[in-house]
């Protein structure tokens, strides 16, 4: 209790002296004749003048000066300090005394937690004017149920809402989705990445530009969106198909994991059938027409997809994913890269760093590699060294020199495995060692095993620079070996360093997985590639250039564990 006293301050509160000088001598009588305090607020003063009674008896020394409390603050003063406050501490202030809660009900206080929370900047007063600052066509609300062929465009109601309810039943009912997910669609996955997005909380999916651009950015569309159309009810929709949002659901099934479901499954369907809505998603998926494509196996590749997608169109579970950490000594910023995977187009790829090793894990997949799995793993203590451009040009020569520093490998592992002391993964027959500490950008290829189309690719070469590599800006001059297939000519013709890695290939269906041996390239910050060895492939990545909200890892070893839950979904 004397705690309570001691914060809330003890007194009786009338109003500010600038809302007195406001009132008529009329107004200020009524004013001063009714109680100003709430029965919580008199006990709590009555209980402080108690104690300050008995704390006058003790002694005679000077009277402490007086203190100031929150409840003889003036309201705009108490608007700004609740307004500082998380909005997951302002229902429990409301509890403290009528005045805390009435208060409590100003709508600047609740705008500026959706602001500094969750990044709204909208004012909802002014959006029947300027409309919704969302992309477009998706931020304002679509009526499928007009029969004119054409969508009418309605704003929900936000005259009469309030910030209040924004808060607390959208932004903060659905904070737990908000993030980057991988969508459960067999071995082809995903990258899913909800935001708040205006007054919407969209979730978009995120697309590797068409093949081969690598360089280019990625493309994304909506799958979802959750918005308020009246007050205190929050309304999911669902945005697949080319009819307009329509009736969807959300279920939160457990602890970074959630559902989604369509209620109206006959909005994803075409005029034309299936053979409209399979070119439509050709256009989409590839930027072309199946007339374009050429090769038989990859129209078979193309057309198994859209098979084994399409579903998936009206329910989907989504597993939570983190970014990896990033620490100063990391040979490169990790995060996710785009790649070149032959027959099967372009994927995402997440490059983490491990101590002397590096891992690339496919956050998309194919039916040879699916998501989740770890396809490639970069040994950063066997740097590899190039010959000169004209040897490099004999894929025999590259081969013969990866395949030394592999059985080099070997023999330091059987040295491990026998007790041996000096076992610590140095190559002493490496040109140099490489930094230590940095996490090596690794990516992979699905390939088929035992030849035929493959997405493996070749690495190109790095050049090894004299102690910081990673920080120098010179390089080698770099060449694809004669033989190697690229599904890009356009990859960089110089490279700062390269690694033996080893590279996860597999047959149809992820059978017989084994890992063959390779080199990684880097070329820059931004761009490596990997040398496939058994597929006389190459495969270049560059990273995806976006900023992902709410998706750091609350710790090292639950980036560890989100790792290996998603690579169990798919062995």
């Amino acid at each position: 209790m004397a705690v309570c006293a001691r914060l809330c301050g003890v007194g009786p509160s009338r109003g500010c002296r600038r809302r007195q000088q406001r009132r008529g001598p009329a107004e200020t009588a009524a004013a001063d004749s009714e109680p100003d305090t709430d029965p919580e607020e008199e006990r709590i003063e009555a209980g402080a003048a108690a104690l300050a009674g008995a704390g006058g008896g003790r002694g005679a020394g000077p009277s402490p000066p007086p203190r100031c409390s929150l409840l003889e603050l003036p309201p705009e003063l108490l608007v700004e300090i609740f307004a500082s406050l998380p909005g997951t501490d302002l229902p429990s202030l409301a509890q403290v005394c009528t005045k805390f809660r009435r208060i409590l009900h100003t709508d600047t206080i609740w705008r500026r937690r959706c602001r500094e929370e969750y990044g709204v900047c909208e004012n909802l007063r002014k959006l029947d004017i300027t409309g919704v600052s969302c992309r477009d066509v998706y931020a304002k609300r679509i009526n499928p149920r007009v029969k004119s062929g054409r969508f009418m465009k309605i704003l929900p109601d936000y005259e009469h809402m309030e910030y209040r309810d924004v808060y607390t039943c959208l932004l903060h009912r659905y904070r737990h989705i908000l993030g980057l997910w991988q969508p459960d669609i067999g071995p082809y996955g995903g990258l899913l990445n909800v935001v708040v997005d205006g007054l919407f909380i969209i979730g978009w999916m995120y697309l590797p530009p068409h093949d081969p651009h690598v360089d280019d950015p990625m493309r994304f569309k909506p799958l979802f969106r959750v918005h308020l159309m009246e007050r205190k009810s929050a309304t999911v929709e669902c945005m697949y198909g080319h009819r307009g949002p329509h009736n969807g659901h959300i279920q939160i099934v457990k602890k970074d994991e959630f559902s989604t479901k369509c209620n109206q499954t006959d909005h994803h369907r075409m005029s034309g059938g299936r053979q409209e809505e399979f070119r439509t998603w050709l256009r989409e998926e590839w930027g072309r027409t199946l007339e374009d494509i050429f090769h038989e196996h990859m129209q078979e590749l193309i057309l198994m997809k859209f098979i084994y997608t399409s579903q998936y169109d009206n329910c989907l579970t989504y597993r939570r994913i983190y970014l990896p950490p990033s620490h100063p000594d990391d040979l490169i910023r990790p995060g996710l890269f785009k790649g070149t995977y032959g027959s099967h187009g372009l994927e995402i790829v997440m490059l983490s760093f491990h101590g002397k090793r590096a891992r690339g894990t496919k956050i998309t997949g194919d039916p040879n590699i699916p998501a989740g799995q770890q396809t490639v793993e970069i040994d950063l203590m066997h740097r590899i060294q190039l010959p000169d451009v004209e040897s490099l040009r004999s894929f025999n020569e590259l081969s013969r020199i990866v395949l030394e520093v592999r059985e080099q490998v070997r023999q330091e592992q059987q040295q491990q495995e026998d007790g041996a002391e000096d076992g610590e993964g140095r190559a002493p027959q490496s040109p140099r060692e490489p930094q230590r500490g940095p996490a090596q950008p690794s990516v992979e290829l699905p390939a088929e095993k035992g030849g035929g189309p493959v997405d493996g690719e070749a690495a190109a070469a790095a050049a090894p620079v004299p102690e910081q590599p990673a920080q120098s800006g010179q390089g080698q001059p770099f060449v694809l070996p004669v033989g190697v297939s690229s599904r890009n000519e356009d990859y960089p013709r110089t490279c700062r360093m390269c690694f033996y890695g080893t590279g996860l290939i597999a047959g149809h269906g992820f059978t017989s997985p084994e890992r063959t041996p390779g080199v990684f390239i880097l070329f820059d910050e931004d761009r490596f590639g990997f040398i496939w060895l058994e597929l006389k492939s190459f495969s270049l990545y560059s990273r995806v250039r976006a900023t992902f909200r709410n998706a750091e890892a609350p710790s090292p070893q639950a980036f560890e564990e989100m790792l290996k839950n998603i690579q169990s979904l798919t062995s």
